[in-house]
């Protein structure tokens, strides 16, 4: 059940977004509340699972991971277990930094990223080919980015006509 989200909630959460380490004594002063109130509205708000955790954000590039790539892969169905086994063999590979299962042509989209190509092709040819089940793999490399939304806070309140 979706909790009924009010107009300080959002703004507590837009704060939070922009500066997760904000202490409490300062977002409540941007957001117009006691530090007490602030704090029970932020322990309701993770206690909902609206907040899932707070976490600081890398730039790959700058870390030495050149290479990304959007990948679609598709499994072949009459093989025993198939989801529950590709499932598990992901969780060992590193270099999948996200995963979604997905309709269309492909069963799985995956975001790999890797130091430069050579680690890209051989993440691909003996790990993700040699994943039992795994029938056609589908490859963008990415070349730039042009969007990267960190908030759902404006499709949200596109949907509430704010």
């Amino acid at each position: 059940m979706r909790p009924n989200l009010d107009k300080i909630d959002l703004r507590i959460l837009e704060c939070l977004q922009a500066e997760g380490r904000i202490s409490n004594q300062d977002l409540a002063a941007r957001i117009a509340l006691s530090p007490s109130a602030c704090l029970r509205r932020v322990k309701l708000l993770e206690d909902a699972g609206v907040i899932s955790g707070y976490q600081c954000v890398l730039d790959p590039v700058k870390l030495g991971l050149e290479v990304e790539a959007v990948v679609h892969v598709s499994m072949r169905h009459e093989v025993p277990n198939w989801h529950e086994t590709f499932v598990s063999a992901l969780q060992d590979w590193p270099e999948v930094v996200s995963a979604r299962i997905v309709t269309g042509g492909a069963n799985y989209m995956l975001v790999v990223r890797t130091r430069d190509v050579s680690h890209y092709s051989d993440f691909i040819v003996n790990r993700l080919y040699r994943a039992p089940g795994v029938r056609d793999i589908q490859s963008n490399i990415v070349l730039g980015s042009i969007k990267q939304q960190t908030s759902v806070l404006d499709v949200l309140s596109v949907r509430q006509g704010s």
